[in-house]
């Protein structure tokens, strides 16, 4: 005798239909509570393009002619990184600053972020900051920073912390429900390499422009918190739910 499985009955196909539709809300509240970290980004200017640096600054050594930025920023992950903003290029930065025997030229773009992603009770420097360090062929990027935009931070896993005394304080603290700006980052999540920047394949806690033009475009005031049409889908959700239900009802 052929034993066939028994269809879900009204009852049971409505509690299917109620979780299913249920579910995607859930993760999206789940999505919408997610964390970032505030930090300097570390970043190389790559043709017109800013592409996430795959070493930290104490480890990469520019060559003669590179452009480097940096960007605080709240970001969850480093594919969401908000870029160094505006325009630069080497000869706008270094243009003034003759070549010299024995010494390499590096131009650097420091970008202070937003007051939205300043630690509470600080205000970010009003503009982006561009300089061209001329220092030792052999020099890092964290030697060709210091030779333009001391005081320079950094905590006790040479995470940089601060260029230019800014913030005074925190290093890469974990900030939960946060506003983030958006950008685009080119490495996927990672953890960090010495000097505070990440690798290209690994999680998120470190940051790093032009004089003169204004450091506060680009700000968002999207909240991290659940949104209105969270709650107006759930609701929409439990009167589905408790229409199925009437129906099955009537049904028995």
């Amino acid at each position: 005798m052929i034993h066939r499985p028994r269809r879900a009955g009204p009852a049971g196909r409505a509690v299917v239909l109620f979780l299913a539709a249920l579910l995607p809300l859930l993760a999206g509240a789940g999505q919408a509570q997610a964390a970032g970290y505030r930090y300097w980004s570390f970043w190389d200017l790559d043709g017109d393009t800013w592409t996430y640096a795959t070493q930290g600054p104490s480890v990469a050594r520019p060559a003669d002619g590179d452009v480097q930025g940096f960007r605080f920023a709240v970001s969850e992950e480093s594919d969401d990184s908000a870029q160094p903003r505006g325009a630069a290029d080497f000869d706008g930065i270094c243009g003034q600053t003759p070549a010299k025997d024995g010494s390499k030229r590096v131009a650097l773009v420091i970008d202070f972020g937003t007051t939205q992603d300043a630690p509470s009770g600080e205000t970010p420097p009003a503009h982006r900051t561009a300089a061209c360090a001329r220092v030792a062929p052999d020099a890092s990027s964290a030697e060709a920073l210091a030779s333009v935009a001391e005081p320079l931070r950094y905590d006790n896993s040479a995470l940089l912390c601060a260029i230019a005394g800014y913030p005074q304080r925190g290093c890469g603290e974990q900030v939960s429900g946060t506003d983030t700006e958006s950008g685009t980052g080119a490495s996927a999540p990672g953890k960090e390499t010495e000097g505070g920047s990440k690798d290209s394949s690994s999680s998120a806690s470190e940051k790093a422009g032009k004089s003169g033009e204004s450091g506060e475009s680009g700000e968002s005031g999207e909240s991290g918190g659940p949104s209105l049409g969270l709650f107006a889908g759930i609701a929409v959700v439990a009167l589905l739910g408790a229409a199925a239900f009437r129906q099955v009802r009537r049904r028995g």
